[in-house]
């Protein structure tokens, strides 16, 4: 719908420029049309095809979608309307599919969320949102969400996933009926939002502390789950394994699970990473695709050495991202899983880039990939905002046909993230001959912790909240695992443990994996010639302590 083009779809969302919007529909990617009217329309052209399992429950598109319009026909008998924002914070299970399919085809707008996520994180995104109601399961790892979620939503609306839902509070499986009339169902397809509006918001790394909202339309989205999974070869024989939390866009949208139903294919949802659940499912469900994070690979690699009796030859590719993958580990995917390596490195905010299935190893192993789209931008600068000489690294900024203008609500931190349409990454990459991404760093503070980002200046602030401490700086530790975990120095008057940063942390409602792994107490942090702490000579520090 080019007429619409280079508007907000609502206060608080970056509009995107009209020049921009117009060439991108003249180009073909986008659309005009929503993510829910193309997965409804996906779900009539292969009614009887089973596309979402989970344990016992096998799924057919027609019952995936009957499901889903009759959630959101009760949500909207319940006061969620279209635009209303939806925070879903759900464990990896086939209510999130159908939740997030009832929100698209209301027009509401699904907020993915993590579980492990507390007050401190679930209450700021709910108030920056704007949000009226919240999905939640009722107890998940011993922890009480719907306590926690009445507290910080104390007028909305709270559904739960579960066999013990409180009073006042709503049984989501109850809505999920498949019994609207032709008709009822119809009015959702007339009343879809366009393409402009807002389909999802998707979460920031949290590289400013609590994770900034980040609005993706149906256009760009769309545009972007489809081109992805054509790079992929997404298509309705594609079986995709899910092990990475449904709360990451990694696991929804790189393609994900959306572009494996937008594709036709099937979607398998794994109980849990760890390899003996996971590989047996491979074998039994014939899976064809997956995607991970390095850490889990490790942990599947070790597992094939100890037990090499399953059978994996179905699986053709597992996409490996969200962390650095080491070239040692890459290159043992092919003899040890038998299938294609694809690096990826993406971020919510929009630029993916993928390594082809046919590409060369050198570049599989050594590289993150190339941009997916022809229209995709990038400019590497140093930290004076000039360009870097070719094959040089520099500063990450991107711009394109699926990348976000801003973050919604959030004008102070897009004037300093967004500049003349460019999005600066904050990540340090050089780019090869071929045009693609080898990514060394971060000039942004983040710890990257198995793919959980953390900000830390947001421990630090934690830190200098206990009693004792007068200086804190969080740096990332090495760990062979995760990749890297929170190391947390300070400076203190008296005696401080590791466990009394833990405690307050816990008790101001941050998630635990925030937690820092180590307390290292020091006389005095390490300055630079400007008077700011030398995180460089931190991190050099406990390298070498580890290494002792």
């Amino acid at each position: 719908m080019p007429g619409s083009a280079g508007r907000s779809t609502g206060s608080g969302v970056v509009p995107w420029p009209r020049a921009d919007a117009d060439r991108y529909f003249a180009e073909g990617y986008w659309e005009g049309r929503s993510l829910g009217t193309q997965l409804a329309e996906t779900a009539r052209k292969y009614p009887d095809e089973v596309c979402l399992v989970d344990g016992d429950v096998r799924m057919t598109f027609g019952e995936l979608l009957a499901k889903a319009d009759g959630a959101a026909i009760r949500m909207s008998a319940l006061g969620v309307g279209g635009d209303d924002r939806v925070v879903i914070q759900l464990p990896n299970c086939w209510e999130f599919v159908v939740t997030t399919f009832a929100c698209l085809r209301l027009g509401a707008v699904p907020v993915w969320t993590m579980p492990q996520f507390r007050e401190h994180e679930i209450g700021g995104i709910l108030a920056n949102a704007e949000a009226n109601a919240i999905v939640v399961p009722d107890v998940h790892k011993g922890f009480d969400h719907q306590a926690l979620a009445r507290e910080v939503l104390p007028d909305g609306l709270v559904l739960v996933v579960g066999e013990d839902v409180a009073p006042g509070n709503i049984d989501l499986r109850g809505l999920f009926v498949a019994d609207e009339p032709a008709e009822v169902t119809q009015s959702l397809d007339a009343a879809a939002p366009n393409g402009d509006s807002v389909a999802t918001f998707l979460l920031s790394g949290g590289t400013t502390g609590l994770p900034k909202l980040i609005p993706r339309s149906g256009n760009d989205l769309t545009y972007m789950i489809k081109t992805a999974s054509e790079i992929c070869r997404f298509g309705p024989d594609t079986a995709y394994l899910v092990v990475l939390p449904l709360g990451h866009g990694f696991a929804n949208t790189g393609p994900g699970i959306l572009g494996a139903l937008l594709s036709g294919g099937r979607v398998v949802i794994a109980p849990s990473p760890a390899p003996q659940q996971a590989l047996p499912l491979i074998e039994s469900e014939r899976i064809t695709a997956t995607s991970a994070v390095p850490a889990i690979l490790h942990r599947w690699i070790e597992y094939l050495d100890t037990d090499p009796g399953i059978d994996l030859s179905t699986l053709e590719m597992i996409q490996i991202g969200a962390a650095k993958l080491d070239p040692s580990l890459a290159a043992q995917v092919r003899p040890k899983l038998g299938c294609t390596l694809q690096q990826v490195f993406g971020m919510g905010e929009g630029l993916l880039c993928l390594t082809r299935l046919d590409d060369p190893d050198g570049l599989v192993l050594h590289t993150q990939g190339k941009p997916i789209s022809p229209h995709d931008e990038i400019r590497l600068v140093d930290e004076e905002g000039a360009p870097v000489p070719p094959g040089e690294p520099g500063i990450l900024l991107v711009k394109g046909p699926y990348t976000t203008r801003g973050y919604y609500r959030s004008p102070e931190l897009n004037a300093r993230s967004f500049v003349d349409g460019w999005y600066n990454t904050g990540d340090i990459v050089r780019v090869t001959p071929e045009g693609y991404l080898v990514v060394s760093g971060r000039e942004k503070d983040v710890i990257n912790r198995g793919g959980e980002k953390i900000n830390a200046e947001e421990i630090e602030t934690f830190a200098l909240e206990v009693d004792g401490v007068d200086h804190a700086a969080a740096v990332a530790m090495p760990d062979p695992e995760l990749g890297e975990t929170v190391c947390l120095y300070v400076v203190a008057t008296g005696p401080v443990t590791l466990q009394d940063v833990h405690s307050l942390m816990l008790a101001a409602g941050a998630a635990r994996f925030k937690l820092p792994e180590r307390l290292v107490v020091v006389d005095a942090l390490p300055a630079t010639g400007i008077g700011k702490v030398d995180k460089k000579a931190l991190r050099a520090d406990i390298a070498s302590r580890l290494a002792a």
